[in-house]
């Protein structure tokens, strides 16, 4: 794909943002396990650059998702892993059904105020019962007249103790596997205002039951929410009834794509950083990059990505024309999430006891990097989705 001037300009953009906002703090939000959101997403809001792909009227810029995918990119120069997670929940993860489903009113009342940045958002589809199997989901919608009653618990949701709304997928239907009943087709996709009025308290009903301690993406906030007969208008259902399994398998389409293409220049990094330091780093006589067998093995490692580059881009290119990428997507995703444990163990390994230091850009890469394999579709899910659309493995029910 050919880029632009444009996608140049919010590459640079979005580059002196991040040297000037971002990473000079990233140390400091690593150690408080959490980073001012409001703050990072009203400045990216302010730039226009929480909206690339979202309607003009709603206050995005109404570009194609290759602009997305620039963005994502240029997202791998901070320093961490969990600060431009949480971006991308905001941006292409959480907000695209709302996008292209919801209503004018539901675009108005919580789309707008995430582009402009003063809403942060979260989605809200795993739970502890259900990560990989989505139909398995027990959180559920029953109806109260013209509201809904919300109850049930969501799991590693990022954004979890900022959030001002969630798009949460629920049972509106009987289910999730009752007799008869097809677990995908009882779903619905519904906007859940977290806090009464922006930054308030939280909705009655709804408690952040634990922050969750995790092995990396520290900054990132990630929490186990209660859901106790939450009430909210049925209005704030997006799209059709019985729809929100379909809209969220759409949405799970932008969020691999754009793990694959955030991946990239996060590789780059700890490569070039690692070729740097094996330059400076002597031994024995002579430095570290001096030995081939060195040389060989971070050229084995660039040409990998320069291979998910192009199959992260083939596939951004099929979407951006209408083509199902199901496939094409999971396979980006499989190999970005490969590749993250692969560079960043063997670029530690010539770090020696400096890529085990907590501030190495290898040894953050290395703890933040192994959520690519299980976050947004493990990596058995993305080789099951992938012998489907092989016709290697037959769907539940269908015949031999």
């Amino acid at each position: 794909m050919q880029l632009t001037h444009e996608h140049e300009q919010i590459r640079d953009t979005l580059r002196r943002y991040i040297a000037e906002q971002i990473n000079p703090y990233v140390d400091e939000w690593e150690d408080a396990g959490i980073f001012p959101a409001h703050q990072v997403f009203k400045g990216l809001g302010e730039l226009g650059l929480l909206g690339l792909t979202k309607p003009v009227e709603y206050g995005g810029m109404g570009l194609d998702y290759s602009y997305s995918m620039v963005m994502a990119e240029t997202l791998g120069l901070i320093r961490c892993g969990g600060v431009p997670m949480a971006i991308g929940v905001h941006t292409d993860m959480c907000t695209p059904a709302l996008a292209r489903f919801g209503s004018d009113a539901l675009r108005r009342e919580f789309l707008a105020p995430a582009i402009a940045g003063d809403m942060v958002g979260c989605i809200g589809v795993s739970e502890p019962g259900a990560g990989s199997d989505v139909s398995a989901i027990r959180s559920r919608a029953r109806k109260d007249g013209d509201d809904y009653l919300i109850s049930g618990q969501k799991m590693w949701i990022t954004n979890s103790l900022q959030a001002d709304w969630m798009c949460m997928l629920v049972n509106t239907g009987d289910g999730p596997s009752g007799a008869g009943n097809n677990p995908h087709k009882n779903k619905s996709l519904v906007m859940v205002p977290m806090r009464e009025g922006r930054n308030g308290r939280l909705t009655q009903g709804i408690e952040v039951a634990r922050k969750i301690r995790k092995i990396g993406m520290d900054s990132s906030d990630t929490g186990l929410i209660h859901f106790d007969e939450v009430r909210v208008p049925q209005h704030n259902r997006i799209g059709e009834e019985g729809q929100g399994f379909i809209y969220q398998m759409q949405q799970f389409q932008e969020e691999r794509l754009w793990a694959a293409a955030n991946a990239l220049t996060a590789l780059d990094e700890c490569i070039r950083e690692t070729v740097e330091w094996a330059r400076e780093r002597r031994m024995f006589g002579s430095t570290l990059l001096d030995q081939q067998w060195v040389q060989f093995k971070l050229v084995e490692l660039q040409t990998e990505v320069e291979a998910l580059r192009a199959l992260t881009w083939a596939a951004g290119e099929r979407y951006i024309t209408g083509d199902d990428v199901l496939q094409w997507a999971s396979m980006a995703k499989l190999k970005a999430g490969r590749l993250m444990r692969q560079v960043a163990d063997t670029c530690l390994q010539f770090w020696g006891g400096m890529g085990y230091t907590w501030e190495n850009r290898a040894g953050r890469l290395y703890r933040d990097g192994r959520l690519a394999s299980i976050g947004g579709g493990a990596d058995e899910v993305m080789m099951g989705i992938i012998a489907k659309t092989m016709g290697m493995a037959r769907r539940p029910g269908q015949a031999a």
